[in-house]
């Protein structure tokens, strides 16, 4: 029955949306239902649970409305009440996700309203995931259903917001009892099930490319283990082989942008057998083509790692030159391109520097090991 009412609670909460119903008030007629549910199915299970919950959540919006009505913002036709029948061939979820994107609404919020009506996703789960206390995420998620009441549900997100959203839940990895990874990659495989966007696409490759190295990018104590150091052979090639057909299906339609690119640059890490082998003029080449389509200083740093692969590390350090210093980990892409020059007293100094403002506790231990490398090395 979980894996149902996870289904089917987002289903139902685009349905009374699009009906007219408050966020608020539909999702509180949602969760009545799904309490009437649990009551009533084990011992009389409807047929088709779609229609009844859907049924079950309007007659529970209507009555809260009517008690309610002193309050209320909008005309609800509450004569047209449906009765039970065949479920509609309409899938309101995705329009969900849209509104749960509400250009009103700052990331945090969109990505922490995202998780709890379309994702389903209790409160609890999406402040371990994130890392605040159950009242602070939820007061988060109520003050983003009253951002979306007071704009009104007639100015969505568009595509390009719920991508960045759907890509900001990927980015969490796995928290607590959550994988967002999988999470964000079931979304947006719902997205693009619904739309020909090769950005759509070219988000969900670049996502199984990422997730297929998963398990190498960790030891068993939590340490990190950079790309040039991890087992390959511990990649999930199945992901990878999905992750190329559907960037390459994206790439055939030749509208670019820059999840495809993103990803293009992830297929070409995957393909390499190693470090040494991977054709880094290509991936500078599609950092080119990225830098074209954004001009966002993480692309510039990445470049630069390119460029020092590439054309080596006096050329990476030249393309260093034009990433502004506040750039989170510009400062350990400086140190590993001093050493990859041979000065190494720079190198362990700013790799010391890096550490100390290192996002992660993995990634800070990482750094300052290779500080203590640099120090206690021979000669």
């Amino acid at each position: 029955m979980d894996a149902v009412v996870r289904d089917l609670t987002p289903q139902v909460l685009g349905v009374l949306v699009r009906r007219g119903a408050d966020f608020a008030a539909a999702e509180d007629a949602v969760q009545e239902a799904l309490v009437e549910a649990v009551r009533r199915w084990p011992d009389d299970p409807p047929d088709d649970p779609k229609p009844w919950l859907i049924t079950v959540a309007w007659r529970k919006f209507i009555d809260a409305n009517r008690r309610e009505s002193a309050r209320r913002t909008r005309e609800v036709r509450l004569h047209d009440e449906p009765e039970p029948g065949p479920a509609e061939e309409h899938d309101d979820t995705l329009q969900l996700l849209f509104l749960c994107c509400h250009p009103a609404l700052t990331p945090a919020s969109a990505v922490a309203l995202t998780l709890r009506a379309v994702g389903g996703l209790t409160t609890a789960q999406i402040a371990e995931a994130y890392l605040v206390p159950e009242p602070t995420m939820g007061q988060r998620i109520s003050r983003a259903k009253r951002t979306i009441a007071d704009a009104g549900v007639g100015a969505p997100g568009d595509l390009s917001r719920v991508l960045k959203v759907l890509y900001l839940i990927f980015n969490e990895g796995y928290s607590g009892d959550v994988d967002l990874a999988a999470e964000a990659i079931r979304l947006t495989r719902m997205l693009r099930g619904a739309s020909d966007e090769p950005e759509v696409a070219g988000l969900l490759a670049l996502m199984l490319l990422h997730h297929a190295r998963r398990t190498a990018r960790w030891t068993e104590d939590g340490a990190l283990v950079p790309l040039a150091e991890q087992d390959r052979s511990r990649w999930d090639t199945a992901l990878i082989t999905e992750g190329v057909d559907i960037l390459q299906d994206a790439l055939a339609k030749d509208r670019l942008g820059e999840y495809q690119c993103q990803a293009a640059i992830a297929a070409l890490h995957c393909d390499a057998r190693s470090t040494e082998e991977t054709d880094w003029t290509q991936v500078l080449e599609w950092y080119d083509e990225l830098a074209r389509l954004t001009d966002s200083p993480v692309v510039a740093l990445n470049r630069a790692v390119a460029v020092g692969e590439a054309d080596g590390p006096l050329a990476g350090l030249r393309a260093l030159e034009t990433v502004p210093a506040d750039v989170p980990r510009r400062v350990a892409v400086e140190a590993w391109l001093r050493e990859r020059v041979g000065d190494t007293v720079v190198a362990a100094d700013l790799y010391v520097q890096a550490a100390t403002a290192a996002r992660s506790t993995a990634e800070r231990d990482h750094l300052t090991k290779q500080a203590a490398r640099l120090r206690h090395a021979p000669g």
